[in-house]
Order: structure tokens, then sequence, then C-alpha cells
């Protein structure tokens, strides 16, 4: 048991310490190597609740040593071979319905229109679709807030129209799943509706109704992501507690008839053939008993009040078991979990296998560099990205799995975020790519990835679409920042920059529709578009095609062992993946050639880097034309070789 007695070292042997700690520094922009100093790991909580107490507030310490004793589980250690999965194997591919491709002409992406363009996705070398919410919504959350979790949504078509999708990926010895947003529905669900109507209905434990403080205020200082209050006041004068818009209100898990529906809907779509679900935002579903108020240090920090108090919940664990066994388990279905916050172990305290709870988390401890968050403009390391994966690959046991990915529809493009340079689009592109893909995990793309696509030109606030963004463009007024101010914030951090609608041909609108898109789309289709990347050998989606190739061309390739070098050497990334006679799932009798070497230039210069010098070494793959290789590399360079 951790207490006020214990030392910083052993609340860093803690999984949920160590995480907090990590991500503290990191959002504070200091290293590891503050907490491991032997001066500061030695000190007592009570030293630090002496010195830092007035300014950090009395309560952070009694909320993290309560925290840190709700978990009395530690992840394995021990070493165990990599159990074979289809979802370890594969390579996924998101698709975000509205922008993906329109089937019926009203310029907003549907469920035909992704049938359209199912072939296209097969010979790129996808096996598995991640399909967005399509669900009944009145969409203030473009999708994520859901009225009918048995109904599609009429702009993306029919019932009818998704069984054709889940029976046409089948039929192309593909894979889908969908989002499962159950921390929060809209607020235009029955179940919403019925418990406003009737204060005394079953449905009103479905949820956090509150009554309000006797100041008049809100029941506490929780702040929702979408900015302001995460509580709304109801017409009967309670409060009701939304984490995200004032139209998505968070479930109460600790319902059991709550779960059971969740449990139930699970099911339902299993039966129709889905493959499995990304849980949105899963480890939200917890929160702690009598919902006190947030930390303010805290708040700051992480510019969200009350996180601590949700963001890895007394009952998670126990919810998702009792999920994955009354809903995932009969139907053997992949999950993976959003889940926000979470570092890499608690991860694993998710998703180790004999824990029977997730599959796969996304953890986004990569996603900005330390000291940054996704609103600031700023230029992105690829050095970080490079220690993170090292590091998280080496961690791994066996036990649990990783996500390769760097962009969804909830972030702007990573090649831009690292240098926005035109000219060195293509190859950044494909070096990200290329981490994604020759990386050991299950590698995720996102729609418009393949083509290498940058961030959208917005020019004006009109332009933008994301609730998200509105919200933050106003409160940032509120802020006393000028109009071109908080514009510029917006232009560094908002998830429309990869909302915008793929391009698919040189023709108007991008080949996406015959009518003017749901939002506004720049002029960089008429180049990067698939078509024209489909007949260009040097392209972006061939390069892309070529990687997942060879993914396939090594047997076991998926469970190869990693070895990392020169990992010292600023602005050089060097890996090995060689597959093994026990890795190798179809027993290929051709054992030669099953060691892949990849070689990258992290920066925008050209460097003399190491490179590979073996007779029976050949290079596969280069980001660069294939002709004589030299020691310098050029910026953003990738060497693959096989041997």
């Amino acid at each position: 048991m951790i207490s006020m007695q214990s030392r910083v070292r052993d609340v860093y042997a803690h999984p949920i310490g160590r995480d907090i700690l990590d991500k503290i520094l990191m959002q504070m922009g200091r290293s590891t190597k503050w907490i491991t100093n032997p001066l500061v790991a030695s000190l007592r909580l009570s030293r630090l609740r002496t010195l830092l107490g007035p300014k950090l507030g009395e309560d952070l310490f009694d909320t993290f040593i309560e925290l840190l004793n709700s978990e009395p589980d530690r992840p394995r250690t021990d070493k165990v071979p990599d159990t074979p999965r289809w979802w370890k194997e594969a390579v996924f591919y998101q698709i975000y319905p509205i922008s993906f491709q329109d089937g019926n002409g009203d310029g907003i992406g549907d469920l035909q229109g992704i049938i359209r363009r199912l072939d296209i996705l097969r010979n790129l070398g996808i096996d598995a679709l991640w399909l967005c919410p399509v669900y009944d919504s009145p969409c203030d959350d473009n999708g994520y807030d859901i009225r009918d979790y048995r109904a599609i949504l009429e702009q993306f078509g029919t019932l009818e129209d998704m069984d054709e999708l889940i029976a046409a990926v089948h039929a192309r010895g593909m894979r889908i799943i969908m989002d499962l947003v159950v921390n929060h529905s809209s607020d235009e669900h029955p179940f919403f509706l019925e418990a406003m109507r009737d204060p005394h209905s079953p449905k009103r434990e479905y949820y956090f109704f509150r009554e309000g403080k006797e100041d008049g205020g809100p029941p506490n200082n929780w702040t929702s992501f979408f900015s302001g209050s995460a509580w709304k006041e109801m017409p009967d004068k309670s409060y009701a507690l939304h984490l995200f818009s004032s139209k998505q209100m968070d479930f109460n898990w600790d319902s059991p008839a709550l779960r059971d529906e969740v449990a139930a809907i699970v099911r339902w779509w299993l039966e129709r053939g889905i493959d499995g679900f990304r849980l949105d935002v899963i480890n939200y579903i917890s929160k702690r008993p009598g919902l006190p108020d947030g930390n303010r240090f805290i708040g700051d920090l992480m510019e969200f009040t009350g996180v601590e108090h949700y963001f890895y919940g007394p009952k998670l664990h126990s919810y998702l078991r009792e999920l994955r066994q009354k809903a995932f388990e009969p139907y053997d279905a992949f999950s993976v979990g959003e889940t926000p916050g979470i570092g890499r172990e608690m991860g694993k305290l998710l998703t180790q296998q004999d824990r029977a709870e997730l599959d796969l988390i996304f953890n986004f401890d990569h996603l900005e560099t330390p000291g940054h968050v996704r609103f600031d403009d700023y230029r992105y390391d690829l050095n970080f990205l490079k220690s993170y994966y090292i590091d998280y690959s080496r961690s791994l046991t066996g036990h649990e799995w990783l996500s390769l990915f760097f962009e969804n529809h909830d972030n702007p493009r990573m090649s831009s975020k690292v240098n926005p340079d035109p000219a060195l689009r293509e190859p950044l592109s494909k070096l990200l790519l290329s981490i994604l893909l020759l990386l050991k995990g299950t590698p995720f793309l996102f729609q418009g990835q393949e083509l290498g696509r940058g961030n959208q030109d917005f020019a004006s606030l009109d332009e933008f679409r994301d609730v998200e963004s509105l919200n933050k463009y106003r409160a940032l007024l509120d802020e006393g920042k000028s109009e071109e101010e908080a514009l510029a914030v917006l232009l560094a951090g908002s998830r429309d920059h990869s909302r915008i609608v793929m391009a698919w041909d040189d023709s108007a609108h991008g080949g996406f529709s015959t009518v003017e898109p749901w939002i506004r789309q720049d002029a960089l289709y008429r180049d990067v578009n698939v078509a024209a990347q489909r007949e260009d050998p040097a392209s972006v989606w061939r390069f892309t095609q070529d990687m997942i190739r060879l993914r396939r061309q090594i047997p076991g390739f998926a469970y190869a062992d990693i070895r990392f070098f020169e990992e010292a050497r600023k602005d050089y990334f060097c890996w090995e993946r060689t597959v093994g006679a026990e890795q190798d799932t179809n027993r290929s009798a051709d054992v030669s050639a099953r060691t892949i070497r990849v070689e990258m230039n992290l920066s925008a210069e050209r460097k003399a880097l190491p490179t590979l010098r073996k007779t029976n070494a050949h290079l596969v793959l280069r980001n660069y034309p294939l002709k004589e290789v030299l020691r310098l590399f050029e910026p953003y360079e990738v060497r693959v070789w096989r041997y």
C-alpha cells in the first residue's frame, strides 16, 4: 500500500504512479531522469506534501494515494511467445464515413460510397476497416452523440446498406469493426428522454443527475473537453454530467441495467457480422464515487479539471471484464480501446491477454512532444517518436500487443506537425508510413494518410465544422485573444484537418461528390488524389502498397523479433526484424531473406549516417529513386534492406 511515508521511488514502481508521473513530466517538458535522481527518488510523500502542498493543493496527495491504492495488480513481466491472432497480422484502415465517398450526390459520404471504393482498399493491401459512427444521431459531434444504437443515420443509408457493406467487406477477405460510443449518448436518446420525463424512471439511473451546490452552481468543478462546465442545468433544475458536448450525456456504468443494455447492443451488431469494435474513450466509464471536485493544479496542467476522478476509475477493470464475458467472448470479437490519459503500464493492465479485458488500446503519449498539447503551433521532433517506440517495444512481454498509429479523426495530419514544407511532403509521409508498417505491432492507417495528405489551408472560421474547434474559438475570444490569434490556434490543432473529404481523382470535388461537399476541400486534391497516385510508381500510395506487400512476403513477419541499432545517434532510426522458425506460422520451406533492416534520416537535412554493408543484402524499398545508395542520406530518407 502507498502511504504518506512511501517514497517517490515506491510511487514510480507502481503502474499508475509511473504513468502519471511520466505524463506530468512530459506536460512540463521534463525528463524522467528528474524522478529517478537518487535525491528525488528517496523523498517521502510527506516531505513533498510539506514542500508543495500549498502550491499544488493538499487534496492532491490524498487523491493520488487513493488512486494508486485502488490498483493492487501489477503487469506481468515474464516473457512469453506471441499468441497469433488475426488482428495482430492485419493492416487496419480507418474510415470517417461523412468524408470518404458520397454515393448519392448530396455532398455527404455514405455507406454506398464506401462499398464503391472497397476494391481500391483491398488492392492497397488493407485487411480490416474501422468504421467511425454511422448510427442514428443529431450529429452535434459528427456522430459521436448516438440517438439510436440499432439504427443508421439517414444521411449514411439504411440497415440494409450496412448489411450489404458487411457482406461486401467479407466477400473481399477483409474484416470490419465499428466505433462503439458508450461512455455517453445523445441527449435525444430514448433513455435520456425518458429520464427527463419521469424523475422516478429507472432510466434516471442510466445517467448522472445531481443537485447543484448551495450557491446555485454545478455539483462540482469538472470541465468539459469541449470547453466550459461538464454539467448542464436541466429544466427541473437538476444537473446532468457531460464530459464532452452539452448534448453528449455521460452514462452511469454503476447501473447494472445500463451495462446489460450496452452488452445487448454489442451482441446485436456482432450477430449482424461485425468483427469487433473500437471503444470510444472507454477508460472514462468508471467515475469516482461522490464525483469530488478536481484538483486545481492537475486541471491547469492537463487543461481539464476533474480527469483524475474518471480516467482510470475504480471499477474500470471489472466493467471491461464483464462486457467482454457477456458480449465479446461468445463471438471471439476484437476490441481496441481509445484510452486518453492511459500510459504504458496501465495499458498493460487493460490488455494483457490473461486479464480478459481489451485486446488493444490506443496510447496517445507519442502524439505530442513533451511540453506541448495539440493546439500548440510547434514542430514535432521525430527523435521523441523514436525514443517512444524503442522504449515501448522493449517493454512488451508477449502478454500484450502494440497499436501503431499517428493519425485519426481527432488529430491534425502528422506530416504537417513534423514539417509543413510541401517540397518534403512525399518523403516525410513515406517515412512515417514506414514506421507504422515495419515496426512490430498492428498498424492503423487513417484515410488520406496513404496519399501523404497534409493539413487543410482553412482561411476563416466559417470553413470549420468541428464543434470542439468552434467552442475553442469562442473560449479563446473570452480569454482576450484576438480573432487572428484564436484562428491561429485552430489552424494548429483542429480536428477538421483530418476530416476533409477524400480526393479520388482530379475532377470537380476530387471525385468525392458531384456537388459541393459538406466541408471545403482545398486545391491540393488536383495533385494529391488516389487515381493519380495509383498510376505513379513513385507515389505515396504505391509506396504504402509496396510496404504492405513486403509484410506479406515474409511468413510470420508480424511476430518477427525486433532489434534497434545506434539508439543514441540523433536523427537516425534503425531497426531489424528477423523471423525465426517459431514465428513462421505458415512453416515456410524458404528460410532465406527473413531479415528486414530499416534505416531512417529523421531530419530535413542531408546527413552522413550508417548504412548496411552486406553482400547478401538487397535494397527493396527507398523513398527516393532506387539508384546507387551513398552514405549521405537525403532529407527524411528511408532505406529498407532484406537479407
